[in-house]
């Protein structure tokens, strides 16, 4: 296998050791649905009931998936079921829709705790897992794992100071994408949770600066750094990237798809090549990212003409593998909601993409401290796959 290292020698981090604890509850077959209320203000005429789920809620079903979970008794105005249609509502009437319980797709629910202490808890996200509710997982997240655990003040004598900050679980306080495994750092206290926000808002706005990256390093609070293997060869052993991303509309992703956009936000990468696989005609990169836009690596690689392996949605030019975004499909699922989409969407899994360690100003203590997760093999050198031997 012919196969080349990068000459340039980059910093790296500490050994990575082994799980403090792992925890985590089985799922339940079915979740326990939810419930969305609304208070009705009629700026005009008064609305019917179909009228208003079916023009304020277009993204959620068609009209006859409306239809049919007004039919079903899914939806309460004022404490009653009401199954008319064409019921009319009051100003100031309170309406409840009812989604009922379903089964979610398969997910991982052990997690194992990297790191912890009184403010902070850094936990290794496994791919597959999404971080917080969205689409059809609104119960298998971390986020739901973190509040089924009971959690208490790790020092040995907190303080009352400590006790009243305290939260009644940790909390996210950044995403990864459902497919991206690794560091995943979480708030236990409020006051870490307002600093730790503060610190990747910095970041993010940093992006669209234009000092140099030495000054960077000289003011960041926090950076992050992904593994990842892409599609094809890249020739220089450093790119820096910093193509806006932005939002277009896309079939089945209501709020639209985040693209490689000249229109969008700034944003970031610093991407280091660590080994190139010729024969297999892809490169093993480390991605050191100065924003925090949704999919950023994503984008930022496939823009460059190096797709993550594996990577369903995205392609050359950091754009979608679906070209046209008209799309209209009125039929619906058995709950009335829209059939799951055929076309690939931001949650598939199924790219390589690991958050591998990260460097952080602790939120309290001001402490630097660096943590680490350990690799999948298929992320590893050849020199880190010779070490684990």
């Amino acid at each position: 296998m012919e196969q080349s290292t990068s000459d340039q020698s980059l910093p790296g981090p500490p050994p990575c050791n082994p799980p403090l604890y792992s925890f985590g509850r089985p799922w339940p077959e079915f979740n326990d649905g939810l419930s969305y209320t609304d208070l009705i203000k009629c700026s005009t005429s008064a609305p019917t009931l179909i009228d208003f789920y079916a023009s304020n809620y277009k993204n959620s079903a068609p009209v006859e998936g409306w239809l049919h979970r007004i039919r079903n008794g899914q939806i309460a105005v004022d404490g009653k079921v009401v199954k008319d249609p064409d019921f009319i509502l009051r100003e100031g009437s309170k309406v409840v829709y009812h989604r009922l319980p379903w089964k979610e797709p398969s997910a991982p629910y052990s997690l194992d705790v990297l790191y912890e202490d009184d403010d902070i808890v850094m936990i290794n996200k496994p791919s597959g897992l999404q971080v917080l509710p969205g689409g059809l997982f609104q119960q298998r997240t971390i986020l739901t794992q973190l509040q089924w655990r009971e959690w208490r003040v790790t020092s040995s004598s907190p303080s009352c100071t400590k006790k009243k900050s305290s939260q009644a679980h940790p909390v996210p306080v950044h995403r990864l994408g459902r497919g991206t495994s690794g560091l995943l750092l979480c708030a236990k206290t409020k006051i870490a949770k307002v600093r730790l926000a503060s610190y990747f808002a910095e970041k993010t706005a940093n992006a669209g600066n234009n000092r140099l990256e030495s000054e960077f390093c000289d003011t960041r609070h926090i950076s992050k750094f992904y593994r990842a293997l892409v599609t094809g060869i890249i020739d220089d052993d450093e790119v820096i990237i910093t193509q806006p991303i932005g939002l277009v509309k896309y079939p089945g992703v209501a709020q639209g798809l985040y693209v490689a956009s000249s229109t969008g936000k700034s944003a970031m990468s610093k991407v280091h090549v660590l080994e190139r696989d010729v024969q297999r005609n892809q490169t093993l990169v480390q991605v050191e990212i100065q924003s925090g836009r949704p999919h950023q690596i994503r984008i930022h690689l496939s823009y460059i003409g190096h797709p993550l392996l594996g990577d369903p949605l995205y392609c050359d030019g950091g754009v979608s593998k679906i070209c046209s975004t008209d799309y209209s499909n009125e039929s619906f699922a058995e709950d009335g909601g829209y059939e799951k989409p055929v076309q690939p969407v931001p949650g598939d899994c199924g790219y390589n993409l690991h958050a591998h360690w990260l460097v952080l100003r602790h939120p309290t203590s001001n402490e630097i401290i660096t943590l680490v997760a350990p690799l999948p093999s298929l992320l590893q050198t050849q020199a880190e796959k010779s070490r684990a031997l």
